[in-house]
């Protein structure tokens, strides 16, 4: 197992020779772990939202990586590297919005390159898979601080926060990136509330985010995305925080569906807007959000829920599960490597050339 630290509840666990998952489907209700021995069950996991949250599924395909490495050489040690490429190709295509899907698999593939064609690339695979799951929860924690710091520079604006969808341990490697900056916030005195939306049509915020600051002794309030407005309006709302799946180059930032709306409405309301994630969801080929591939899934999760049909029969559904949230609506997005406050492409390009900014 991966030594991961102060990260809450572990969603993905690298156990002896297999992989645990966390089955985030089964949450509030039963805390299940699945055992996966192979990476075709991994990239199902990813595409049935087993796991979820981008820099988890990085995560997750890292390690699926491994199994399928091992596969292929178990099958054909002659030739691994050619088997092998079909298997991350599975990977590749179980979700097509969160960068830190490639980020992770083009980091593998960069390592199995370098192997002897004529050993088992097992054990190098699996330290650079931990590495990134490692170095994803050291990321979180610097971001908490970064994000806790502008939070303290805004202390007079109002206590609470409002957050959507999941990004706390369960999206992630551990302890979470918005939630992890709410958490620190919190540690250091700087909230005393959290308004959580319920996000339709999984219900992250009501299942998961509800569930993980519960369990921190963290006072949230779950609300549906309809009342966003009115409780910016009539609360002492000071930031949306939220976590992003992908960044382009000039700042758009594509996270869960609903997203937008919050920008929008932050903006009417006077209140900040704070994007978190790590520098392996900015995808600097990307120029704009417009490039970005928004995957839709099926009418179901919206006309059902846990099964039960909550919509007329035959009635059509658009189910987009990301948007896009324009630069120009976003105030800071923190990351590892530092702050970058109102997004433009030379703000960006400066973060990324490894020169700090906070």
């Amino acid at each position: 197992m991966s030594s991961t630290e102060e990260k809450g509840v572990e969603a993905i666990i690298w156990q002896d020779d297999h992989l645990l998952l966390l089955d985030q489907r089964a949450l509030p209700e039963e805390e299940v772990y699945l055992s996966y021995h192979d990476s075709a069950a991994v990239a199902s996991a990813i595409t049935d939202m087993v796991v979820r949250g981008a820099p988890a599924i990085g995560v997750a395909a890292a390690y699926g990586v491994v199994l399928a490495a091992r596969e292929s050489f178990e099958v054909s040690p002659e030739s691994w590297k050619d088997a092998l490429e079909e298997h991350i190709q599975v990977l590749a295509d179980s979700r097509p919005t969160a960068v830190n899907l490639f980020w992770a698999l083009d980091k593998m593939k960069g390592v199995i390159d370098g192997l002897d064609p004529e050993t088992s690339p097992q054990g190098a695979l699996l330290k650079v898979a931990i590495e990134i799951h490692e170095s994803d929860v050291a990321a979180n924690r610097t971001m908490g601080e970064f994000g806790a710091d502008l939070i303290a520079e805004t202390h007079d604006a109002g206590r609470s926060v409002m957050t959507h969808c999941n990004t706390g341990a369960l999206a992630t490697g551990g302890f979470g990136t918005a939630l992890g900056v709410i958490r620190t916030a919190f540690e250091k005195g700087l909230i005393d509330h959290v308004h959580a939306d319920e996000t339709r049509p999984w219900f992250q915020g009501a299942r998961l985010t509800a569930w993980e600051l519960m369990r921190e002794e963290i006072p949230v309030s779950l609300n549906v995305e309809g009342a966003a407005a009115h409780i910016m309006k009539t609360q002492d709302v000071s930031w949306v925080i939220v976590g992003a799946d992908r960044i382009t180059a000039n700042g758009d930032v594509a996270n869960k569906i609903g997203t937008y709306n919050l920008a929008v409405l932050a903006l009417h309301h006077g209140v900040r807007f704070m994007v978190v994630a790590p520098t392996s969801t900015i995808d600097m080929s990307l120029e704009h959000g417009d490039d970005i591939p928004i995957e839709e899934r099926g009418r179901e999760e919206i006309v059902n829920v846990k099964g039960h049909q909550i919509a007329p029969e035959n009635v059509e559904a658009f189910n987009p599960v990301f948007d896009v949230t324009p630069a120009d609506l976003i105030d800071v997005i923190v990351t590892e490597r530092g702050v970058v406050e109102r997004p433009t492409v030379e703000k960006m390009k400066l973060l990324m050339s490894n020169d700090r900014l906070h």
